[in-house]
Parts: C-alpha cells; structure tokens; sequence
C-alpha cells in the first residue's frame, strides 16, 4: 500500500477531505519521528510499540574484497507488534 492509498482509505473513513487526510498522516508519523528523536517510546495498544535501539561497534568485512572494516556505533529504530496485530496477521 502506498502513501496515496492510506491517505485516500484514511479520508474515505473519516469522511474527511484527502488533504485533511494527508496532513493527519504527517503529523502521526512526525509524531513518531519526534518521540524517538528524543529517545522515548511510542505505545499503540495493540498496534505495538516503536522504540529506538543501540547497535554496538562490530568488525565487519567487505564482501568484495574480504577486507576488515570497523562499524559504528548506532541507533535504530525498533517496532514490537501487540497482540492484536499479530492475531489479525494470523
């Protein structure tokens, strides 16, 4: 599904404009984007819950030439699916 069709199924079933529907789309993941920029959770009762996630350093290969390389530490981002979720996947 792409962008286009969660914004037009999301106006078609809140009876409001696409635009409307566009714009509450970019301010739920802005929402997101913002809670995990500042490091906290997001919960969705039985959606499941976005989290941001460590990686430490590790020595990785270039498949290419088989060289050594060191990897960065870095952040992720993490989602857990709730119960609900996986049941409707099911």
């Amino acid at each position: 599904m792409t962008k286009a069709e969660v914004v037009a199924k999301l106006a078609k079933d809140a009876k409001i404009s696409k635009k409307a529907g566009e714009t509450a789309l970019n301010s739920f993941v802005g929402c997101i984007r913002d809670s995990l920029k500042k490091g906290k959770r997001l919960s969705l009762i039985g959606f499941g819950t976005f989290s941001v996630g460590k990686r430490a350093a590790r020595i990785g290969r270039n498949p290419q030439t088989g060289a050594v390389i060191k990897i960065k530490a870095s952040k992720t981002v993490r989602f857990k699916a709730g119960k609900a979720l996986k049941d409707a996947v099911r």
